[in-house]
């Protein structure tokens, strides 16, 4: 393990400068993020407009919201981005095997957290989501949920607040202020904030973190750790049938 950290190469320090782009693509997901959290009803009717299905006008919505700014994060670490596949490319064994174990990592961390803090709660993000599910195919969800999501909030979340914010503030405080932000994204309409609700959110974060710390800062490897563990959620909804998740989530409240 440690010799996988010291044959990384060592960041180059123009490319964790903030430039006007990272200030633009992160005001404008700011922004928006926080317009949805206070007056997303305000945009019904323009959804509905979109189209008269809810379900599909949200995934509308949510795609080009979150594919403008994805185009914005990758013009804006497009650098850092294809240096870090250079160096995972040199370790496909250690990619491989390291992003399913982090993956497994994540889940049994929240578990032990979930299960100190009380019985399992459903987000009102994850139970929007999977309505949402529900109604759009599976080939939809996914360039949404596993592509363009992940890339976006890896990008902001861990390259900005801790790969270039780092260089100013102390890396703990970065790290530390990156899984509460996270977290708090996650919970964003939440009516009633309890622990077994953000601990989920909380873990993942903590986990991301890690990875991205761990990996000499390669945003590209914690990228592919968050998209495969929405991957997996993805394939796991779909598969259950609805009648039985109702089932389960009784059974978990």
């Amino acid at each position: 393990m440690g010799t996988v950290l010291r044959t990384l190469p060592a960041p180059r320090p123009e490319l964790y400068r903030f430039t006007r782009l990272d200030f633009i693509t992160a005001g404008l997901y700011v922004a928006v993020a926080a317009f949805f959290a206070v007056a997303g009803g305000l945009l019904v009717p323009l959804m509905l407009q979109l189209s008269p299905n809810p379900a599909v006008a949200s995934y509308s919505v949510n795609l080009i919201f979150y594919a403008s700014i994805g185009i914005l994060a990758l013009a804006a670490v497009r650098q850092v981005a294809a240096r870090d596949l250079r160096v995972l490319a040199t370790r496909p064994w250690f990619t491989v095997l390291m992003v399913p174990l982090a993956v497994v990592a994540m889940m049994i961390l929240t578990a032990v957290l979930v299960s100190l803090t009380g019985p399992v709660q459903m987000s009102a993000n994850q139970a929007g989501l999977q309505a949402l599910m529900q109604q759009v195919p599976a080939w939809l969800m996914v360039p949404l949920l596993v592509i363009v999501g992940p890339f976006v909030e890896e990008y902001i979340f861990r390259h900005l607040l801790i790969g270039k914010l780092s260089r100013r503030v102390n890396l703990w405080v970065c790290c530390a202020l990156s899984v509460v932000l996270f977290g708090a994204l996650h919970i964003v309409g939440q009516e009633e904030l309890t622990l077994p609700v953000v601990m989920p959110y909380l873990a993942m974060g903590v986990v991301l973190v890690f990875v991205y710390v761990w990996t000499g800062r390669n945003v590209m490897f914690s990228y592919f750790v968050h998209a495969s563990k929405n991957l997996l959620a993805v394939i796991f909804i779909y598969a259950i049938p609805p009648e039985l998740m109702e089932q389960l989530q009784q059974v978990q409240g």
